[in-house]
């Protein structure tokens, strides 16, 4: 049964594998993921890679700046141990890397973490993978990133994410179409792409949006509820940490009471 809403693995199936790695992206395509979205930093040897945190001190064996740090002192890095011993040598990948295991009919969802200035690199790596224009999408919050992709790369998806919750309060912000619109507008997005949260944008807003001529995109989803409740609202794609059982829940149409988190699958 094909559905309407694309999954997207948030960092690869990054519940199961250490986040931001080829075997998380691997797992991904093997969990039935439509697509991945991974983070990406600009090295100082202008190399681009994998990496959701400015430094590698969460999930690193060591801690290195990335915008301070070359390649080769970044791949020393083991970045896998941290998610279970039988992860351990897990290196950080590089863009180049992780396009080249994107499969025929497949996207992925590029996080620029960084400036516009890793618009260079990013054209010479997407243009050198294969990939197709429609198999890549750029996202960022950061609008000068999405403006530049769009005039450096127009045949290009670039979505403009909207707003990080307050980190004194961790409540998300209401959701304002206005300004969202109007950013979208000045920096020519191709739509937007919305952290995810019970009532936070209603059927009227999403149809505002749609009547501009946006796509709609949400994240990060790992509840059956808020899944089912962005189904509804019609979202091009919903991110997960967990796509084999988000994938589930949508097919289901339905919600138990009793369990509305994603539950491990049982056993075969």
């Amino acid at each position: 049964m094909a559905l309407a809403q694309q999954v997207i693995a948030h960092r690869g199936a990054s519940y199961d594998a250490p986040e931001n790695t080829l075997t998380a992206f691997r797992l991904a395509w093997q969990q039935g993921a439509d697509g991945i979205e991974g983070d990406f930093y600009l090295t100082t040897d202008n190399e681009i890679v994998c990496l959701h945190d400015s430094d590698t001190g969460r999930t690193g064996d060591r801690k290195l700046a990335v915008g301070q740090s070359t390649l080769e002192e970044l791949r020393k890095v083991d970045v896998g141990m941290w998610k279970g011993d039988k992860f351990k040598g897990e290196r950080i990948p590089t863009l180049a890397e992780v396009l080249a295991v994107v499969p025929p009919g497949k996207r992925i969802f590029v996080e620029v973490k960084c400036g516009p200035q890793i618009m260079p690199k990013l054209k010479e790596d997407l243009q050198r993978s294969g990939l197709k224009a429609q198999q890549v999408a750029i996202i960022s919050f950061h609008p000068s990133v999405i403006e530049a992709a769009r005039k450096q790369l127009p045949d290009i998806r670039a979505y403009y994410l909207y707003s990080m919750p307050a980190a004194d309060q961790m409540k998300w912000p209401r959701f304002d179409p206005t300004q969202a619109l109007e950013t979208m507008r000045m920096i020519k997005a191709s739509g937007l792409d919305l952290g995810a949260e019970h009532g936070r944008v209603t059927k009227d807003e999403v149809r505002q949006l749609r009547s501009a001529g946006y796509e709609f995109h949400c994240w990060t989803i790992d509840d059956q509820r808020l899944a089912l409740e962005y189904q509804a609202l019609g979202a091009d794609s919903i991110t997960t940490n967990r796509p084999a059982l988000l994938r589930k829940f949508l097919m289901s149409g339905s919600v138990s009471l009793a369990n509305t988190q994603l539950a491990d699958p049982p056993s075969e």
